[in-house]
């Protein structure tokens, strides 16, 4: 009989799997926590704050429409940000994550003979979406765990299709200039689309946040990928949006799903984007846990990277092992091991009490004194 990984499209079996961060509930059953408020969570790079209390409020509203069909060209929302980013809404996709949009331009625009260029330690969802449409990932050392952007642009092929630029970078929340990105795409040849995903680019104060959206106003093939996940707080509702010249689109929009974007997710992000003082209040956590989790990992002479996002790579030695020890004392936090990096875990920044008890037991597991490892 034929066994069903031979039906498969040749490449699907041998896809790696992601590994999001662990839920809190599987953390508590597998290590007995009677009460899974016991854990914290600093895996997934989520707001500590939680979600945008605008939102809150108006998908309270929203809740007793839920037996209705979302709009499915998405209006009000793409009219909120076509106002908020100073675009037509025809240049402005919303999606059900900036995963969802990912995986859309390589529906459109890889394939077999087609390539992607992307750093080689930046968000592997990208290698998974070239992966699952036959196309080949060019992968380009990072310098300093940063991209190196006179390097990416050497990569690009005549078969290159997109140029994958995390900014800032997942998993190591370094930044590149705008400065930096104008002289990027001053050498980008104008026939090869720069994707720059911009996840957590509302972390940044304003004058670090580069103005990639120009080129989509210039009608450069540039797509502009951000989220509500990371700074509004809406990771639980998964949506995300795109922000390209209205003929790419146009043809993202021919090969999407129907009802993409729930109505409660579309009422909130609505609503999240006016929340000023969320997101001010987020910046500031986000900048005091970082200043606190440096210090502390300088005086227990713990290497990191500089970080500019919600969340810091720090090397622990043996990460997946630190991984496992601090899961039994409550404490999620991410290993780096699928990203090349197993010395290292990814920490998400919490609340200051969070902050404090994740600093308490990477001391336990690592030893008490400064560079003693208990691994």
């Amino acid at each position: 009989m034929t066994e069903w990984h031979d039906l498969a499209r040749l490449g699907v079996a041998t896809l790696a799997n992601y590994e999001p961060g662990r839920p809190i509930e599987d953390v508590a059953r597998e290590f007995g926590f009677t009460d899974p408020d016991q854990i914290i969570k600093l895996a997934s790079n989520e707001n500590a704050l939680g979600p945008s209390p605008r939102a809150v409020l108006a998908m309270r509203a929203a809740a007793g429409q839920m037996h209705l069909y979302p709009d499915g060209g998405t209006f009000a929302l793409r009219d909120a940000l076509a106002r908020h980013l100073d675009l037509v809404p025809e240049s402005i996709l919303p999606g059900n994550g900036s995963n969802e949009l990912i995986e859309l331009l390589g529906h459109v625009f890889l394939g077999p003979g087609t390539s992607l260029v992307m750093a080689d330690c930046a968000f592997v969802v990208y290698r998974l979406v070239a992966a699952m449409f036959g196309a080949q990932v060019i992968a380009v050392p990072m310098r300093q765990h940063t991209h190196h952007l006179p390097a990416l642009a050497a990569a690009v092929r005549p078969d290159t299709r997109l140029v994958f630029v995390a900014n800032p970078n997942n998993p190591t929340s370094t930044c590149v200039s705008p400065a930096e990105i104008d002289a990027f795409m001053a050498r980008i040849s104008p026939d090869v689309i720069v994707c720059f995903d911009e996840a957590y680019v509302e972390l940044l104060p304003p004058s670090r946040q580069p103005n990639t959206l120009h080129y989509v106003r210039e009608g450069r093939k540039v797509v502009v990928l951000r989220t509500f996940s990371k700074t509004y707080g809406l990771a639980g509702l998964r949506v995300g949006y795109a922000a390209a010249p209205p003929a790419c689109i146009a043809l993202l929009n021919r090969i999407r799903q129907p009802f993409n974007v729930s109505a409660m997710a579309q009422v909130a992000a609505v609503a999240a984007l006016e929340d000023v003082e969320h997101v001010e209040r987020t910046r500031r956590m986000v900048a005091d846990g970082l200043a606190y989790l440096q210090r502390e990992f300088e005086a227990m002479e713990r290497e990191y990277v500089p970080a500019s996002a919600n969340f810091i790579l720090v090397h622990v030695g043996q990460g997946r092992a630190v991984f496992e020890s601090l899961m039994r004392l409550g404490v999620i936090v991410r290993p780096m091991d699928g990203y090349g990096l197993p010395h290292h875990v990814r920490v998400t920044v919490g609340t200051a009490a969070e902050n404090e008890r994740l600093v308490r037991g990477l001391r336990e597991v690592l030893g008490t004194g400064p560079g003693r490892s208990g691994l």
